[in-house]
Protein backbone atom coordinates (compact mmCIF):
# COMPACT_ATOMS: atom_id res chain seq x y z
CA UNK A 1 0.00 0.00 0.00
CA UNK A 2 1.23 3.17 -1.15
CA UNK A 3 2.21 5.93 1.74
CA UNK A 4 0.34 9.28 1.22
CA UNK A 5 2.56 12.59 0.98
CA UNK A 6 1.98 14.92 4.22
CA UNK A 7 -0.40 17.03 3.27
CA UNK A 8 1.17 20.90 3.27
CA UNK A 9 -1.19 23.07 5.56
CA UNK A 10 -0.50 26.34 3.56
CA UNK A 11 -1.66 24.51 0.44
CA UNK A 12 -5.29 26.83 1.20
CA UNK A 13 -7.70 27.54 -2.03
CA UNK A 14 -9.67 30.02 0.74
CA UNK A 15 -6.62 32.14 0.04
CA UNK A 16 -8.03 33.08 -3.28
CA UNK A 17 -10.45 35.10 -4.49
CA UNK A 18 -12.35 34.59 -8.67
CA UNK A 19 -11.42 36.71 -11.17
CA UNK A 20 -12.52 40.51 -10.83
CA UNK A 21 -12.20 42.68 -13.41
CA UNK A 22 -14.12 41.15 -16.37
CA UNK A 23 -16.56 43.66 -17.72
CA UNK A 24 -20.23 43.29 -18.18
CA UNK A 25 -20.41 42.04 -21.90
CA UNK A 26 -23.92 40.28 -22.42
CA UNK A 27 -23.86 40.85 -25.94
CA UNK A 28 -20.20 39.87 -26.92
CA UNK A 29 -19.99 38.65 -30.63
CA UNK A 30 -16.73 37.40 -30.44
CA UNK A 31 -17.74 33.78 -30.09
CA UNK A 32 -19.42 33.65 -33.53
CA UNK A 33 -16.29 34.98 -35.48
CA UNK A 34 -13.85 33.29 -37.06
CA UNK A 35 -9.85 33.85 -37.72
CA UNK A 36 -9.86 34.40 -41.70
CA UNK A 37 -6.24 35.78 -41.98
CA UNK A 38 -2.79 36.33 -39.94
CA UNK A 39 -2.92 39.22 -37.33
CA UNK A 40 0.32 41.77 -37.76
CA UNK A 41 2.87 40.04 -35.70
CA UNK A 42 5.38 41.25 -33.54
CA UNK A 43 8.59 39.33 -31.77
CA UNK A 44 9.55 40.05 -28.62
CA UNK A 45 11.83 37.63 -28.69
CA UNK A 46 14.70 39.98 -28.07
CA UNK A 47 13.09 41.95 -25.25
CA UNK A 48 10.43 40.04 -23.44
CA UNK A 49 12.20 37.26 -23.90
CA UNK A 50 15.77 37.53 -23.44
CA UNK A 51 15.44 39.81 -20.27
CA UNK A 52 13.97 36.32 -18.99
CA UNK A 53 16.90 34.39 -19.56
CA UNK A 54 19.38 33.43 -16.90
CA UNK A 55 22.46 34.34 -19.31
CA UNK A 56 20.95 37.16 -21.55
CA UNK A 57 22.12 37.41 -24.96
CA UNK A 58 25.24 38.94 -26.43
CA UNK A 59 25.01 41.12 -29.29
CA UNK A 60 26.41 38.19 -31.36
CA UNK A 61 23.61 35.84 -30.25
CA UNK A 62 21.11 39.22 -30.72
CA UNK A 63 22.26 39.26 -34.18
CA UNK A 64 22.17 36.03 -35.20
CA UNK A 65 18.55 35.53 -33.66
CA UNK A 66 17.80 38.69 -35.59
CA UNK A 67 18.57 37.27 -39.02
CA UNK A 68 16.41 34.33 -37.76
CA UNK A 69 13.65 36.56 -37.36
CA UNK A 70 14.36 37.96 -40.48
CA UNK A 71 14.48 35.38 -42.39
CA UNK A 72 10.78 33.95 -41.06
CA UNK A 73 9.17 37.00 -42.23
CA UNK A 74 8.80 39.07 -39.30
CA UNK A 75 7.95 42.79 -40.16
CA UNK A 76 7.89 44.08 -36.56
CA UNK A 77 10.95 43.30 -34.03
CA UNK A 78 11.37 44.54 -30.38
CA UNK A 79 14.91 44.43 -30.42
CA UNK A 80 15.66 45.76 -26.75
CA UNK A 81 15.27 48.25 -23.67
CA UNK A 82 17.66 50.64 -25.11
CA UNK A 83 17.59 53.16 -22.14
CA UNK A 84 18.35 49.68 -19.64
CA UNK A 85 21.53 48.62 -20.36
CA UNK A 86 24.84 49.22 -22.39
CA UNK A 87 24.70 46.44 -24.35
CA UNK A 88 21.06 46.93 -25.30
CA UNK A 89 21.76 50.47 -26.39
CA UNK A 90 24.68 48.63 -28.52
CA UNK A 91 22.85 46.07 -30.45
CA UNK A 92 20.60 49.02 -31.56
CA UNK A 93 22.96 51.38 -32.86
CA UNK A 94 24.75 48.20 -34.39
CA UNK A 95 21.50 47.45 -36.19
CA UNK A 96 21.43 50.76 -37.64
CA UNK A 97 24.67 51.72 -38.33
CA UNK A 98 25.60 48.53 -40.09
CA UNK A 99 22.21 48.79 -42.53
CA UNK A 100 21.21 45.12 -40.72
CA UNK A 101 17.45 46.13 -41.19
CA UNK A 102 15.46 45.78 -44.05
CA UNK A 103 13.28 48.53 -45.66
CA UNK A 104 10.38 46.81 -44.71
CA UNK A 105 11.16 45.96 -40.63
CA UNK A 106 10.54 48.35 -38.22
CA UNK A 107 12.21 47.99 -35.15
CA UNK A 108 10.18 48.31 -31.63
CA UNK A 109 11.86 49.59 -28.58
CA UNK A 110 10.44 49.49 -25.15
CA UNK A 111 10.95 52.60 -22.36
CA UNK A 112 9.09 53.32 -19.26
CA UNK A 113 7.38 56.75 -19.33
CA UNK A 114 10.38 58.31 -17.51
CA UNK A 115 12.10 62.07 -19.39
CA UNK A 116 15.75 60.56 -18.88
CA UNK A 117 14.97 57.25 -19.89
CA UNK A 118 12.92 58.32 -23.25
CA UNK A 119 15.82 60.36 -23.75
CA UNK A 120 18.35 57.70 -24.15
CA UNK A 121 16.10 55.61 -26.50
CA UNK A 122 15.55 57.86 -29.42
CA UNK A 123 18.92 58.69 -28.92
CA UNK A 124 20.03 54.98 -29.32
CA UNK A 125 17.12 54.89 -32.59
CA UNK A 126 18.53 58.07 -34.05
CA UNK A 127 19.25 56.82 -37.91
CA UNK A 128 16.69 54.08 -37.99
CA UNK A 129 13.88 54.60 -41.11
CA UNK A 130 11.20 53.12 -38.85
CA UNK A 131 10.93 53.06 -35.56
CA UNK A 132 8.15 51.94 -33.00
CA UNK A 133 8.82 53.68 -29.43
CA UNK A 134 6.53 50.84 -26.70
CA UNK A 135 5.91 53.24 -23.41
CA UNK A 136 4.24 51.39 -20.92
CA UNK A 137 3.22 52.10 -17.04
CA UNK A 138 1.23 49.79 -15.11
CA UNK A 139 -2.40 50.49 -14.74
CA UNK A 140 -3.57 47.49 -12.45
CA UNK A 141 -5.63 47.72 -9.26
CA UNK A 142 -3.28 46.40 -7.08
CA UNK A 143 -0.15 48.07 -8.63
CA UNK A 144 -1.86 51.07 -8.01
CA UNK A 145 -2.72 50.24 -4.44
CA UNK A 146 0.22 48.28 -3.17
CA UNK A 147 3.03 49.19 -5.65
CA UNK A 148 2.71 53.08 -6.70
CA UNK A 149 0.17 53.95 -3.76
CA UNK A 150 -1.53 56.27 -6.30
CA UNK A 151 -5.13 56.55 -7.19
CA UNK A 152 -6.66 56.68 -10.72
CA UNK A 153 -6.04 59.97 -11.79
CA UNK A 154 -2.82 59.61 -10.71
CA UNK A 155 -1.84 56.77 -12.93
CA UNK A 156 -3.89 58.38 -15.70
CA UNK A 157 -1.35 61.12 -15.37
CA UNK A 158 1.67 58.84 -15.59
CA UNK A 159 0.32 57.52 -18.86
CA UNK A 160 -0.59 60.61 -20.17
CA UNK A 161 2.89 62.38 -19.11
CA UNK A 162 4.53 59.86 -21.10
CA UNK A 163 3.20 59.96 -24.30
CA UNK A 164 3.34 63.81 -24.35
CA UNK A 165 7.28 63.38 -23.37
CA UNK A 166 7.39 60.59 -26.67
CA UNK A 167 5.25 62.83 -29.26
CA UNK A 168 7.76 66.35 -27.76
CA UNK A 169 11.25 64.08 -28.46
CA UNK A 170 10.21 62.61 -31.62
CA UNK A 171 9.81 66.21 -33.17
CA UNK A 172 14.02 66.34 -32.71
CA UNK A 173 14.20 63.09 -35.32
CA UNK A 174 12.11 64.17 -38.16
CA UNK A 175 14.29 61.42 -40.82
CA UNK A 176 12.33 59.08 -39.09
CA UNK A 177 9.16 57.51 -39.29
CA UNK A 178 7.58 56.93 -35.40
CA UNK A 179 4.88 54.79 -34.78
CA UNK A 180 4.05 55.26 -31.16
CA UNK A 181 2.94 52.40 -28.94
CA UNK A 182 1.35 52.45 -25.65
CA UNK A 183 0.71 49.75 -22.65
CA UNK A 184 -1.50 49.99 -20.05
CA UNK A 185 0.64 47.18 -18.18
CA UNK A 186 -1.53 44.58 -16.64
CA UNK A 187 -4.43 45.36 -18.49
CA UNK A 188 -5.43 41.82 -18.24
CA UNK A 189 -6.27 42.67 -13.90
CA UNK A 190 -7.28 46.07 -14.36
CA UNK A 191 -11.13 47.64 -14.60
CA UNK A 192 -11.28 47.52 -18.49
CA UNK A 193 -13.42 50.93 -18.41
CA UNK A 194 -10.71 52.46 -16.70
CA UNK A 195 -7.69 51.12 -19.16
CA UNK A 196 -10.31 52.53 -21.85
CA UNK A 197 -10.43 55.81 -20.26
CA UNK A 198 -6.51 55.71 -19.90
CA UNK A 199 -5.87 54.96 -23.08
CA UNK A 200 -8.61 57.29 -24.33
CA UNK A 201 -6.07 60.11 -22.59
CA UNK A 202 -3.57 58.84 -24.56
CA UNK A 203 -4.79 58.91 -27.75
CA UNK A 204 -5.37 62.86 -27.30
CA UNK A 205 -1.93 63.43 -26.93
CA UNK A 206 -1.14 61.77 -29.60
CA UNK A 207 -4.21 62.05 -32.02
CA UNK A 208 -4.15 59.06 -34.99
CA UNK A 209 -7.23 61.19 -36.49
CA UNK A 210 -4.54 63.35 -37.68
CA UNK A 211 -2.42 60.27 -39.39
CA UNK A 212 0.51 59.77 -36.30
CA UNK A 213 0.62 55.91 -36.66
CA UNK A 214 -0.58 54.71 -33.02
CA UNK A 215 -0.53 50.82 -31.33
CA UNK A 216 -2.66 50.67 -28.10
CA UNK A 217 -1.48 47.30 -26.38
CA UNK A 218 -3.31 45.25 -24.29
CA UNK A 219 -1.10 42.78 -22.17
CA UNK A 220 -1.93 40.00 -20.28
CA UNK A 221 1.12 40.50 -18.11
CA UNK A 222 -0.04 38.11 -15.64
CA UNK A 223 -2.66 35.43 -17.54
CA UNK A 224 -5.11 35.90 -14.15
CA UNK A 225 -8.44 34.19 -15.77
CA UNK A 226 -9.69 32.37 -18.75
CA UNK A 227 -9.48 32.90 -22.26
CA UNK A 228 -12.96 33.85 -22.80
CA UNK A 229 -12.81 36.45 -20.18
CA UNK A 230 -9.72 38.41 -22.18
CA UNK A 231 -11.52 38.37 -25.11
CA UNK A 232 -14.41 39.84 -23.42
CA UNK A 233 -11.87 42.49 -21.79
CA UNK A 234 -10.88 43.18 -25.80
CA UNK A 235 -14.20 43.10 -27.28
CA UNK A 236 -15.09 45.63 -24.21
CA UNK A 237 -12.14 47.76 -24.67
CA UNK A 238 -12.57 47.90 -28.82
CA UNK A 239 -16.58 48.56 -28.40
CA UNK A 240 -15.74 51.63 -25.95
CA UNK A 241 -12.46 53.51 -27.17
CA UNK A 242 -13.30 56.84 -28.98
CA UNK A 243 -11.21 56.31 -31.81
CA UNK A 244 -10.81 52.69 -32.61
CA UNK A 245 -10.66 52.86 -36.48
CA UNK A 246 -7.56 55.00 -36.23
CA UNK A 247 -5.50 53.07 -34.11
CA UNK A 248 -4.31 49.38 -34.43
CA UNK A 249 -5.07 47.08 -31.10
CA UNK A 250 -2.52 44.64 -29.97
CA UNK A 251 -2.38 41.72 -27.48
CA UNK A 252 0.58 40.41 -25.33
CA UNK A 253 -0.31 37.77 -23.63
CA UNK A 254 1.68 35.36 -20.83
CA UNK A 255 0.99 32.01 -20.10
CA UNK A 256 0.59 31.83 -16.35
CA UNK A 257 -2.52 29.89 -16.98
CA UNK A 258 -1.40 27.85 -19.62
CA UNK A 259 -3.72 29.32 -21.96
CA UNK A 260 -1.69 32.01 -23.33
CA UNK A 261 -2.45 30.77 -27.34
CA UNK A 262 -6.02 30.78 -26.61
CA UNK A 263 -6.74 34.11 -24.88
CA UNK A 264 -4.26 35.63 -28.14
CA UNK A 265 -7.10 33.52 -30.34
CA UNK A 266 -9.52 34.54 -28.92
CA UNK A 267 -8.93 38.26 -28.77
CA UNK A 268 -7.99 38.68 -32.19
CA UNK A 269 -10.65 36.79 -33.05
CA UNK A 270 -12.84 39.88 -30.35
CA UNK A 271 -10.81 42.76 -32.49
CA UNK A 272 -7.97 42.82 -32.21
CA UNK A 273 -4.96 43.81 -35.14
CA UNK A 274 -2.05 42.77 -34.07
CA UNK A 275 -0.18 40.11 -31.71
CA UNK A 276 2.89 39.78 -30.09
CA UNK A 277 5.04 36.97 -28.89
CA UNK A 278 7.84 34.99 -28.71
CA UNK A 279 9.35 31.65 -30.65
CA UNK A 280 8.82 28.67 -28.03
CA UNK A 281 7.33 31.05 -25.70
CA UNK A 282 10.42 31.53 -23.64
CA UNK A 283 9.08 34.82 -21.27
CA UNK A 284 8.94 35.57 -17.75
CA UNK A 285 7.65 32.93 -15.39
CA UNK A 286 5.60 30.36 -17.14
CA UNK A 287 6.60 32.65 -20.68
CA UNK A 288 5.18 34.75 -23.40
CA UNK A 289 2.54 33.66 -26.23
CA UNK A 290 4.28 31.36 -28.34
CA UNK A 291 3.77 32.83 -31.72
CA UNK A 292 5.13 29.51 -33.88
CA UNK A 293 2.32 27.68 -31.83
CA UNK A 294 -0.05 30.30 -33.13
CA UNK A 295 0.61 30.76 -36.55
CA UNK A 296 0.94 26.77 -37.00
CA UNK A 297 -2.64 26.57 -35.48
CA UNK A 298 -3.48 29.01 -38.48
CA UNK A 299 -1.46 26.95 -41.08
CA UNK A 300 -3.53 24.04 -39.74
CA UNK A 301 -6.96 25.51 -40.86
CA UNK A 302 -5.60 26.46 -44.54
CA UNK A 303 -4.65 30.26 -43.72
CA UNK A 304 -1.32 31.60 -44.35
CA UNK A 305 0.29 32.63 -41.60
CA UNK A 306 2.92 34.92 -43.14
CA UNK A 307 5.26 32.99 -41.34
CA UNK A 308 7.69 30.58 -42.63
CA UNK A 309 8.49 27.64 -40.63
CA UNK A 310 8.63 25.22 -43.47
CA UNK A 311 12.17 24.18 -41.95
CA UNK A 312 11.12 24.16 -38.23
CA UNK A 313 13.86 22.45 -36.83
CA UNK A 314 16.47 24.77 -37.82
CA UNK A 315 14.39 27.52 -36.21
CA UNK A 316 14.11 25.68 -32.78
CA UNK A 317 17.97 25.06 -33.36
CA UNK A 318 18.85 28.56 -33.23
CA UNK A 319 16.50 29.39 -31.30
CA UNK A 320 17.47 27.16 -28.42
CA UNK A 321 21.73 27.69 -29.12
CA UNK A 322 20.86 31.74 -28.51
CA UNK A 323 18.45 31.08 -25.36
CA UNK A 324 20.06 27.86 -24.23
CA UNK A 325 16.70 26.92 -22.96
CA UNK A 326 16.17 22.97 -24.08
CA UNK A 327 12.55 22.35 -25.64
CA UNK A 328 10.26 19.78 -24.28
CA UNK A 329 9.32 16.91 -26.58
CA UNK A 330 5.43 17.49 -26.38
CA UNK A 331 6.26 20.82 -27.12
CA UNK A 332 3.59 21.40 -30.19
CA UNK A 333 5.12 20.77 -33.63
CA UNK A 334 8.54 21.05 -32.55
CA UNK A 335 8.90 18.95 -29.89
CA UNK A 336 10.67 15.48 -30.37
CA UNK A 337 7.67 13.25 -29.53
CA UNK A 338 4.60 15.47 -31.18
CA UNK A 339 4.11 13.57 -34.66
CA UNK A 340 5.31 10.39 -32.78
CA UNK A 341 2.22 7.54 -31.81
CA UNK A 342 3.24 4.39 -29.32
CA UNK A 343 -0.47 3.76 -28.74
CA UNK A 344 -1.12 0.28 -30.94
CA UNK A 345 -4.54 2.03 -32.57
CA UNK A 346 -3.43 5.43 -33.02
CA UNK A 347 -0.32 3.70 -35.72
CA UNK A 348 -3.09 1.98 -36.90
CA UNK A 349 -4.99 4.80 -38.05
CA UNK A 350 -2.21 6.45 -39.24
CA UNK A 351 -1.36 3.74 -41.38
CA UNK A 352 -4.61 2.86 -43.04
CA UNK A 353 -5.00 6.98 -43.36
CA UNK A 354 -2.02 7.33 -45.27
CA UNK A 355 -2.45 4.29 -47.00
CA UNK A 356 -5.75 5.53 -48.12
CA UNK A 357 -4.41 8.96 -48.82
CA UNK A 358 -1.76 7.31 -51.56
CA UNK A 359 -4.15 5.55 -53.53
CA UNK A 360 -6.80 8.55 -53.77
CA UNK A 361 -4.25 11.07 -54.53
CA UNK A 362 -5.51 12.50 -57.51
CA UNK A 363 -8.91 12.69 -56.36
CA UNK A 364 -8.30 13.81 -52.47
CA UNK A 365 -5.17 16.46 -52.05
CA UNK A 366 -6.38 17.51 -48.33
CA UNK A 367 -4.14 16.86 -45.80
CA UNK A 368 -6.88 14.63 -43.60
CA UNK A 369 -4.89 12.09 -41.74
CA UNK A 370 -6.19 10.10 -38.16
CA UNK A 371 -4.27 11.96 -35.41
CA UNK A 372 -1.82 14.14 -37.05
CA UNK A 373 -3.11 17.85 -37.23
CA UNK A 374 -0.48 18.72 -40.17
CA UNK A 375 1.86 16.77 -42.40
CA UNK A 376 5.21 16.54 -40.61
CA UNK A 377 7.31 16.94 -44.00
CA UNK A 378 5.77 20.22 -44.72
CA UNK A 379 7.93 21.74 -41.48
CA UNK A 380 10.79 19.70 -42.60
CA UNK A 381 10.42 16.55 -40.43
CA UNK A 382 10.34 12.67 -41.49
CA UNK A 383 8.06 10.44 -41.59
CA UNK A 384 10.35 8.04 -39.17
CA UNK A 385 9.39 10.57 -36.57
CA UNK A 386 5.62 9.48 -37.05
CA UNK A 387 5.52 5.67 -35.56
CA UNK A 388 7.71 4.50 -32.58
CA UNK A 389 7.44 1.16 -30.94
CA UNK A 390 7.44 0.54 -27.46
CA UNK A 391 5.51 -2.75 -25.50
CA UNK A 392 2.33 -0.42 -25.81
CA UNK A 393 2.49 -0.68 -29.54
CA UNK A 394 0.26 -2.87 -31.64
CA UNK A 395 -0.02 -4.35 -34.91
CA UNK A 396 0.15 -0.92 -36.83
CA UNK A 397 2.80 0.65 -36.13
CA UNK A 398 5.38 -2.44 -36.67
CA UNK A 399 3.61 -3.43 -40.30
CA UNK A 400 4.01 0.78 -40.59
CA UNK A 401 7.57 0.68 -39.98
CA UNK A 402 8.65 -2.28 -42.16
CA UNK A 403 6.60 -0.56 -45.43
CA UNK A 404 7.89 2.69 -45.47
CA UNK A 405 11.63 1.48 -44.31
CA UNK A 406 12.18 -1.66 -46.03
CA UNK A 407 9.14 -2.13 -48.44
CA UNK A 408 6.97 -5.04 -46.41
CA UNK A 409 3.38 -4.58 -46.87
CA UNK A 410 2.16 -7.39 -44.26
CA UNK A 411 -1.55 -8.25 -44.46
CA UNK A 412 -3.31 -8.03 -41.80
CA UNK A 413 -2.99 -11.88 -40.39
CA UNK A 414 0.66 -11.43 -40.73
CA UNK A 415 0.28 -7.76 -38.88
CA UNK A 416 -1.11 -9.76 -35.88
CA UNK A 417 1.27 -12.22 -35.67
CA UNK A 418 4.52 -10.21 -35.64
CA UNK A 419 2.90 -7.77 -33.14
CA UNK A 420 3.38 -10.16 -30.72
CA UNK A 421 6.73 -11.06 -31.28
CA UNK A 422 7.31 -7.38 -31.12
CA UNK A 423 5.32 -7.10 -28.20
CA UNK A 424 7.43 -9.66 -26.48
CA UNK A 425 10.86 -8.32 -27.28
CA UNK A 426 9.78 -4.83 -26.23
CA UNK A 427 8.63 -6.02 -22.60
CA UNK A 428 12.11 -8.08 -22.44
CA UNK A 429 14.07 -4.64 -23.61
CA UNK A 430 11.67 -2.50 -21.45
CA UNK A 431 12.58 -0.01 -23.86
CA UNK A 432 11.54 1.48 -27.23
CA UNK A 433 12.48 -0.72 -30.42
CA UNK A 434 14.88 1.37 -32.68
CA UNK A 435 13.73 0.53 -36.32
CA UNK A 436 16.91 -1.44 -37.43
CA UNK A 437 16.00 -3.73 -34.22
CA UNK A 438 13.11 -4.13 -35.55
CA UNK A 439 13.80 -4.90 -39.24
CA UNK A 440 16.15 -8.00 -37.27
CA UNK A 441 13.56 -8.98 -35.23
CA UNK A 442 11.04 -9.49 -38.37
CA UNK A 443 14.49 -10.63 -39.96
CA UNK A 444 14.79 -13.50 -37.07
CA UNK A 445 11.67 -14.43 -36.44
CA UNK A 446 10.43 -15.20 -40.29
CA UNK A 447 13.34 -14.73 -42.90
CA UNK A 448 16.29 -16.71 -40.96
CA UNK A 449 15.11 -20.15 -40.58
CA UNK A 450 17.53 -22.77 -40.58
CA UNK A 451 15.10 -25.90 -40.09
CA UNK A 452 14.41 -26.69 -43.71
CA UNK A 453 16.23 -25.87 -46.89
CA UNK A 454 14.81 -26.63 -50.57
CA UNK A 455 17.28 -27.89 -53.09
CA UNK A 456 16.74 -28.30 -56.15
CA UNK A 457 13.12 -28.92 -57.54
CA UNK A 458 11.07 -28.75 -60.61
CA UNK A 459 7.38 -27.61 -61.10
CA UNK A 460 5.58 -29.63 -64.24
CA UNK A 461 1.65 -28.65 -65.69
CA UNK A 462 0.39 -31.27 -67.55
CA UNK A 463 -3.23 -30.85 -68.42
CA UNK A 464 -4.18 -28.28 -65.62
CA UNK A 465 -2.25 -30.54 -62.90
CA UNK A 466 0.46 -28.76 -61.69
CA UNK A 467 3.25 -31.49 -60.10
CA UNK A 468 5.98 -30.52 -57.87
CA UNK A 469 9.32 -32.67 -57.44
CA UNK A 470 12.41 -31.93 -54.90
CA UNK A 471 14.09 -32.39 -51.52
CA UNK A 472 13.39 -30.35 -48.78
CA UNK A 473 16.39 -30.93 -46.06
CA UNK A 474 16.19 -30.53 -42.00
CA UNK A 475 18.66 -31.25 -39.59
CA UNK A 476 17.64 -34.66 -39.20
CA UNK A 477 16.85 -36.09 -42.67
CA UNK A 478 15.94 -35.13 -45.75
CA UNK A 479 12.26 -35.06 -47.39
CA UNK A 480 11.67 -36.57 -51.14
CA UNK A 481 8.85 -34.36 -52.02
CA UNK A 482 6.57 -35.14 -54.78
CA UNK A 483 3.23 -33.57 -54.58
CA UNK A 484 0.57 -32.50 -57.19
CA UNK A 485 -2.09 -29.52 -56.78
CA UNK A 486 -3.94 -26.69 -59.22
CA UNK A 487 -1.20 -25.02 -58.40
CA UNK A 488 2.94 -24.61 -56.91
CA UNK A 489 2.14 -23.71 -53.72
CA UNK A 490 -1.04 -26.56 -53.57
CA UNK A 491 1.48 -28.98 -55.62
CA UNK A 492 4.47 -27.81 -52.49
CA UNK A 493 2.29 -28.74 -49.87
CA UNK A 494 0.21 -31.52 -51.01
CA UNK A 495 4.65 -33.15 -51.07
CA UNK A 496 4.85 -31.58 -47.88
CA UNK A 497 1.79 -33.66 -46.08
CA UNK A 498 2.58 -36.83 -47.84
CA UNK A 499 6.52 -36.69 -46.65
CA UNK A 500 6.23 -35.61 -43.74
CA UNK A 501 2.88 -37.32 -42.53
CA UNK A 502 1.45 -34.40 -40.80
CA UNK A 503 -1.77 -32.38 -41.34
CA UNK A 504 -0.65 -29.33 -43.21
CA UNK A 505 -3.17 -27.12 -45.44
CA UNK A 506 -3.27 -23.30 -46.30
CA UNK A 507 -5.27 -20.92 -44.63
CA UNK A 508 -4.14 -17.67 -45.68
CA UNK A 509 -1.38 -16.63 -48.15
CA UNK A 510 -0.57 -12.82 -49.81
CA UNK A 511 2.69 -11.89 -52.03
CA UNK A 512 3.76 -8.35 -53.72
CA UNK A 513 6.70 -7.09 -55.46
CA UNK A 514 9.46 -5.29 -53.41
CA UNK A 515 11.89 -2.88 -54.61
CA UNK A 516 14.00 -2.01 -52.13
CA UNK A 517 17.28 -3.35 -50.16
CA UNK A 518 16.44 -5.15 -47.56
CA UNK A 519 19.59 -5.33 -44.94
CA UNK A 520 23.26 -5.87 -45.03
CA UNK A 521 24.10 -9.16 -44.63
CA UNK A 522 26.00 -9.82 -41.52
CA UNK A 523 28.50 -12.55 -42.84
CA UNK A 524 29.48 -10.97 -46.24
CA UNK A 525 28.68 -7.40 -45.67
CA UNK A 526 26.79 -7.33 -49.18
CA UNK A 527 23.29 -5.43 -49.54
CA UNK A 528 20.88 -8.11 -51.32
CA UNK A 529 17.99 -7.18 -52.69
CA UNK A 530 14.77 -9.03 -53.13
CA UNK A 531 11.72 -8.88 -55.81
CA UNK A 532 9.16 -10.28 -54.32
CA UNK A 533 7.49 -11.12 -50.64
CA UNK A 534 5.09 -13.91 -50.01
CA UNK A 535 3.28 -13.78 -47.15
CA UNK A 536 1.71 -17.44 -46.35
CA UNK A 537 0.14 -18.74 -43.16
CA UNK A 538 -0.33 -22.86 -42.53
CA UNK A 539 -2.58 -24.92 -40.13
CA UNK A 540 -0.27 -27.56 -39.02
CA UNK A 541 -1.95 -30.55 -37.25
CA UNK A 542 -4.97 -28.05 -36.31
CA UNK A 543 -2.29 -24.80 -35.14
CA UNK A 544 -1.94 -21.36 -36.90
CA UNK A 545 1.72 -20.49 -37.88
CA UNK A 546 2.53 -17.82 -40.19
CA UNK A 547 6.04 -17.64 -42.44
CA UNK A 548 7.51 -14.92 -44.80
CA UNK A 549 9.22 -15.97 -47.75
CA UNK A 550 11.52 -13.25 -49.99
CA UNK A 551 13.17 -13.83 -53.48
CA UNK A 552 13.85 -12.68 -56.91
CA UNK A 553 11.52 -15.75 -58.03
CA UNK A 554 7.74 -15.12 -57.03
CA UNK A 555 7.53 -19.03 -57.08
CA UNK A 556 10.84 -19.30 -54.66
CA UNK A 557 9.45 -16.55 -52.38
CA UNK A 558 6.11 -18.42 -52.17
CA UNK A 559 8.06 -22.04 -51.37
CA UNK A 560 10.20 -20.70 -48.85
CA UNK A 561 7.16 -18.46 -46.89
CA UNK A 562 5.93 -22.03 -46.74
CA UNK A 563 9.26 -23.01 -45.16
CA UNK A 564 9.22 -20.46 -42.90
CA UNK A 565 5.81 -21.20 -41.44
CA UNK A 566 5.98 -25.01 -41.54
CA UNK A 567 9.58 -24.15 -39.05
CA UNK A 568 7.31 -22.54 -36.42
CA UNK A 569 5.85 -25.96 -36.13
CA UNK A 570 8.41 -28.17 -35.91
Amino acid sequence: MSQRLPKNPAFDFRKYQPFAFAPKLNDRTWPDKQITQAPIWASVDLRDGNQALIDPMNIEQKLKFFKLLIDIGFKEIEIGFPSAAQVEFDFTRRLIEDNLVPDDVTLQVLVQAREHLIDRTFEALQGAKRAIVHVYNSTSKVQRDKVYQLDKEQIKQIAINGATMLKDKAKNYPDTEWVFQYSPESFSQTETDYAVEVCDAVCEVWQPWLGQAVILNLPATVEASTPNVYADQVEYFCRHLKHRKDVIISLHTHNDRGCAVAASELGLMAGADRIEGTLLGNGERTGNMDILVMAMNLYTQGIDPKLDFSQVSEVVQIVSECNNLPVHPRHPYVGELVFTAFSGSHQDAIKKSLDYNEKHQETDNHWDVAYLPIDPSHIGRGYQDVVRINSQSGKGGAAYILQRHYGFDLPRWTQIDFARVVQAQAETLARELKTEELLDIFTNAYLSQDTFHLSDYTISNRGGEVTFQGQVASPEQVFEVIGQGNGALSAFIDGLVKATGRQIHVTNYAEHAIDRVMRTDNETGNQTNAAAAAYIQLAVDGQIYSGIGTCNSTVSAMLKGALSALAQAW
